[in-house]
């Protein structure tokens, strides 16, 4: 799930590798390109706390590679930052970064707050995001509009050729009308963490309109916001 957050072009080196980090009896592995961030947690036994990254290529070819059903042995060396991991009869040893280097993933706790059934967010994704242009020339029609109103979500892209929009029920009503624009590639990476989700998810988007979390039931998704002013689309849609 995080390896979709990966840099592919890293301006920084570090984010080529994967945060792993102990919390409590749980793992946290997280992952960003500086346009969005995806946090997933995990149960695991934890014998010692610690945090390290680690290049995503080598230790997802690895895993990838493992038995399936079988548990896996981590363990870090503080000194080296080297992790060492044993599954079965497979082992490795990868050396990683110093995660005080690793880029903050941003927390959103402040803004407004909604909920979306997941089924009904990714009918929507797959109506309307395959509109939105790929070409950088307008950086507004590279992501998708999102208008909250009332217990409605709207959701409209277009390229200059096509316009798709599609409304979407909230399961929280929104007190006040909000609009940002979300880059399409967010809602991309999105539409597959949701595709098994059941309950209800919670969107929440920062009081400054600069980014935008995506809580779901262990993963969360932040992801940056596109400035600027969408159009007035529904001048183009015929009476």
């Amino acid at each position: 799930m995080v390896g979709r957050a990966v840099a592919t072009r890293a301006v920084l080196p570090i984010t080529n590798n994967v945060l792993i980090a102990t919390e409590g009896s749980r793992l946290r592995l997280a992952a960003t390109n500086l346009e969005i961030a995806i946090s997933c947690w995990i149960p695991a036994t934890i014998e010692k706390e610690g945090t390290v990254t680690i290049p995503a290529r080598l230790v997802t070819d690895f895993v990838n590679s493992l038995p399936s059903g079988q548990q896996i042995a981590m363990a870090l060396s503080p000194r080296s930052r080297s992790v060492e991991l044993r599954c079965a009869r497979h082992e490795a040893h990868i050396s990683g970064l110093d995660p005080a280097d690793f880029p903050a993933i941003p927390k959103i706790t402040d803004g407004m707050n909604v909920k979306v059934k997941p089924g009904d967010l990714r009918l929507a994704i797959n109506q309307v995001g395959f509109a939105a242009a790929s070409e950088e020339s307008r950086p507004v029609l590279t992501g998708v509009h999102a208008e909250f109103e009332g217990e409605q979500l709207t959701l409209a892209a277009a390229d200059g050729f096509r316009l798709a929009v599609r409304k979407v029920a909230l399961a929280k009503v929104v007190d006040t009308k909000m609009a940002i624009i979300i880059p399409s590639r967010s809602l991309t990476e999105l539409n597959r963490l949701i595709s098994e989700q059941e309950e209800p998810l919670d969107l929440t988007v920062n009081s400054q309109k600069s980014q935008v979390l995506f809580r779901l039931r262990h993963v969360e998704m932040v992801s940056q916001l596109i400035q600027g002013t969408f159009p007035n689309y529904s001048q183009l849609i015929p009476k």
